[in-house]
């Protein structure tokens, strides 16, 4: 058992696995390869002892009889003697023969199984010692004189006899060991059908257990791998949540566990990630506010500080009251969206603030449906673009104009328009106006208001939302706002100015 960095221990590896796959096919072949080798074999021993046997026994079925009776019959004529026949290179003591044909014939009853052979082998050794014993006798009356035909009769009668006897016994034996071989070939036979059969249900089990094997390891294999590309896809699409499951007790499953491990840190630094993108657009958000709100506060004071040098207190007065309503409007309690009711309440305080500066060149004009006032957007989203109006367009016009707010909703988008029938832009102008507006501005340029209600537009609610700017020389500017339409929870609307 293998255990890795997690602890996790593998009980199946897949090298386990890929050698029981060659175990299965392999391990078969070799038991059946043994089994027919060995079959062969058994078959080729057993041939080859008949063989030997029958061979053995057949030298002395050719040239026994004849050695023996030519021996016998030089020694009782007197020819050759028992002492001097070992001399002469044509013929064999009788002696000799016997013994050698004995430890012949002895050897082979130790090696023949069949029953009847070796019945005959008996009667072979007893043979032996019969012919044994009239040899004798007539040695014996070889060393007396008047025994030459007693001899001779015993020549004939006994010894012809015995050796013809002699050789027909080898005959017999040689004949059922020949039957040997019937049953041999019947073996044979037999274990060849057996070596048939068994190969072949051999071979059919080797073939359904190697599909069931390589079925099971295969998929055990293959499903983990295919469900890590599966899930990998998915993790390259974004999906971090998602995980996999391995129960092989393998590499896999390590591999499978480093994943989801790998899934999860991916999904933490991800959140953490994003959480780091809102803290930041939040931040920068509120760095633009904070931006607009001294520049308009300037403009405002400025506007006030030029009253009292007037001699117009009241109308101080009356622009602080605007001052303080605009100021509670944006203070909000703090929170960066309000209603449209209280945006529109807080355009309108500034436009009574700036009349009152500019009354002999401002008009203006607020139409926003009322059906709109439940929905949320940015504090100071549609001041910095009244205030570009009027110095922008109005007040580079030097007679009276007029600005429009007018707002619907369409398909989920709520649309505002800020229109002013000031100077307007040439094209060359405007184009350059609208690539300053795609950056935050800085307080040096035109578009500085512009540019950074559009940046705290897309940061809050994303780039297919912002700003769109229309003008045409000597008519006027068109400033559309798109933001999505999201209504606001009941307690969060104030109806309290009016």
């Amino acid at each position: 058992m293998i255990n890795y960095n997690n602890g996790k221990p593998i009980k199946y590896p897949l090298r386990l696995k890929l050698f029981l796959v060659a175990a299965v096919i392999i391990i078969p072949m070799i038991i059946l390869s043994v089994y027919q080798i060995a079959a062969l074999h058994n078959y080729s021993t057993a041939y080859d002892t008949i063989v030997r046997r029958i061979t053995s026994a057949n030298n002395y079925n050719l040239n026994f009889k004849e050695e023996m009776d030519e021996s016998m019959y030089k020694i009782v004529v007197e020819a050759e003697t028992f002492e001097s026949i070992d001399e002469n290179n044509d013929l064999k003591n009788p002696y000799q023969l016997i013994e050698a044909a004995r430890d012949n014939f002895t050897n082979l009853q130790e090696i023949t199984s069949s029953r009847e052979s070796l019945d005959w082998i008996k009667r072979i050794l007893l043979n032996l010692d019969t012919l044994k014993d009239r040899i004798n006798e007539i040695r014996d009356h070889l060393k007396q004189t008047g025994h030459y035909e007693e001899n001779i009769e015993m020549l004939e009668s006994d010894i012809y006899i015995l050796t013809e006897l002699f050789q027909e016994e080898i005959q017999y034996y040689i004949y059922y060991e020949t039957q040997n071989f019937e049953a041999i070939r019947q073996s044979l036979n037999e274990q060849v059908t057996n070596v048939i059969v068994t190969m072949i249900v051999a071979l059919s089990s080797i073939i359904v257990a190697s599909v069931l094997v390589n079925i099971l390891v295969t998929d055990s294999i293959t499903q983990p791998i295919r469900m890590l590309c599966d899930k990998t896809a998915m993790v390259a699409k974004g999906d971090f949540t998602t995980r996999t499951t391995c129960e092989n007790h393998d590499e896999l499953s390590i591999l499978s566990d480093s994943f989801n491990d790998m899934a999860f840190k991916l999904e933490q630094q991800v959140q953490s990630i994003r959480l780091e993108q809102e803290n930041l657009r939040y931040m920068e958000s509120k760095l633009l506010q904070a931006q607009i709100n001294p520049h308009f506060l300037y403009n405002t004071l400025d506007t006030i500080i030029w009253l009292i040098e007037g001699d117009k207190n009241k109308e101080a007065i009356d622009i602080v009251v605007s001052l303080s309503e605009f100021f509670r409007i944006i203070v909000s309690k703090g929170k960066d969206f309000i209603t449209i009711r209280e945006e529109e309440m807080h355009i309108k305080s500034y436009l009574q603030i700036q009349q009152s500066r500019y009354k002999d060149i401002l008009d203006y004009e607020i139409n926003i449906p009322e059906e709109l006032y439940g929905y949320q957007i940015l504090k100071l989203t549609m001041q910095p673009l009244i205030e570009n109006s009027l110095y922008h367009g109005i007040k580079m016009l030097r007679a009276r104009g007029k600005i429009t707010v007018t707002g619907e909703i369409l398909e989920e988008v709520i649309c505002f328009h800020v229109i002013d029938n000031g100077i307007g832009m040439e094209e060359e102008e405007l184009n350059a106006l609208r690539k300053e507006v795609e950056l935050p501005g800085s307080k040096q340029s035109t578009g500085f208001g512009l540019a950074n209600v559009n940046k705290r537009i897309k940061l809050n609610y994303g780039n297919v939302y912002g700003l769109d700017i229309q003008s045409q020389k000597g008519v006027g500017t068109d400033i559309i706002i798109k933001i999505p339409a999201r209504l606001v929870e009941i307690e969060r609307i104030e109806v309290g100015y009016e």
